[in-house]
């Protein structure tokens, strides 16, 4: 008599992408929200969420930060940070005008697209800005060369685009956009302006571009892929776009573990994870130790690309801003009387 042969379950596995979470200017800009209420004291005001991610912004705001929507709710002789994201140079002016001591957080290579902005409207070209509507790195670069900058929002905006010559035109992106899409967009508008000048590095920053290459790989082995990070963060919904165009039966965008479906996982073997660059580790580990008590206990790390960069903290923070922001109170206090 032959024996029947037993059916062993389907060996379940976690593919786990590399790099993923915080970038170098994430980390920058919440270590400064941190070492500003150490140095300072609380309250620390906060234009913005200091980066996109409910669970960084909860726990800074246990410890003293207050975040605001715009300069103006800062009392005057307070301390205010700016996000990760920038800001337009009139917001500045408004902190200045407003009596209250700065702290400029934004990414350094989000930096580096608004000088780039800077230049190129000096030079009298028209910018293309590559990017989603009212995104807040969007609105801070517009506003260092409003009158120059057309924003087009994917390719199916390009038809909208009108230049004043067809000669001197320059594109520019959002840091956090889909590399894809990205180029997408630029080969439509090269295809209407065959002189369109590119910026001199690519603006997609390397973070982006890492966690997007990280999760095409992941993504071709994967029947479904979870990716943590919150819906108001353009690169953690980018990495879902690139993982289900790429290869994954499925895949979704939770903040935590407490997000995730377990009838996702119905016929599911491989389960590819990431995490947008504004996520802590803390909120992986919480979806690993959730996938382990279901049974998805092969772990595997994937990792095409390795990351090294570091950026240093905001200058301000060696300054006795607390003292600054007194004086700057008073000055507008006399100048109101």
């Amino acid at each position: 008599m032959t024996a029947t042969p037993v059916s062993r379950p389907a060996e379940r596995r976690i593919l786990l992408a590399a790099p993923r979470g915080y970038c170098a200017g994430v980390d920058r800009a919440v270590i400064a929200v941190e070492q500003a209420l150490e140095q300072y004291g609380a309250p620390i005001y906060v234009r913005h969420e200091i980066v996109h991610n409910k669970y960084v912004v909860q726990t800074l705001e246990k410890k003293g930060a207050i975040f605001v929507e715009e300069t103006s709710e800062v009392p005057a002789g307070e301390i205010v940070i700016f996000s990760a994201h920038g800001v337009a140079p009139q917001v500045h002016d408004e902190a200045e005008r407003g009596g209250l001591a700065t702290i400029d957080a934004t990414c350094p290579l989000v930096t580096k697209v608004h000088k780039e902005a800077v230049r190129f409207a000096k030079d009298d070209y028209d910018i293309l800005l590559i990017g989603h509507e009212g995104h807040e790195e969007v609105i801070g670069t517009s506003g260092e060369a409003p009158d120059h900058i057309t924003l087009v929002d994917g390719p199916d905006d390009v038809q909208n685009v009108e230049v004043r010559d067809p000669d001197k035109v320059v594109w520019l992106s959002q840091t956090t956009l889909s590399v894809d899409e990205t180029m997408e967009t630029v080969d439509a508008l090269q295809s209407r302006y065959p002189n369109l000048l590119s910026p001199p590095s690519d603006d997609i920053c390397y973070a982006t571009q890492n966690r997007q290459t990280a999760i095409k790989k992941v993504a071709a082995e994967s029947d479904l892929v979870l990716v943590v990070g919150s819906k108001n963060s353009s690169n953690s919904v980018r990495l879902v776009e690139t993982a289900l165009n790429h290869g994954a039966t499925a895949g979704h965008l939770v903040d935590n573990a407490g997000e995730i479906d377990e009838s996702w996982l119905e016929g599911v073997t491989t389960v590819g994870l990431s995490s947008g660059a504004s996520v802590p580790d803390v909120l992986i580990d919480g979806v690993l130790d959730w996938l382990r008590e279901r049974g998805w206990d092969d772990l595997e790390v994937v990792q095409p690309v390795e990351e090294h960069m570091q950026f240093s903290l905001p200058k301000e923070l060696r300054r006795d801003l607390r003292t600054e922001a007194a004086e700057k109170g008073k000055v507008r206090a006399e100048g109101a009387g």
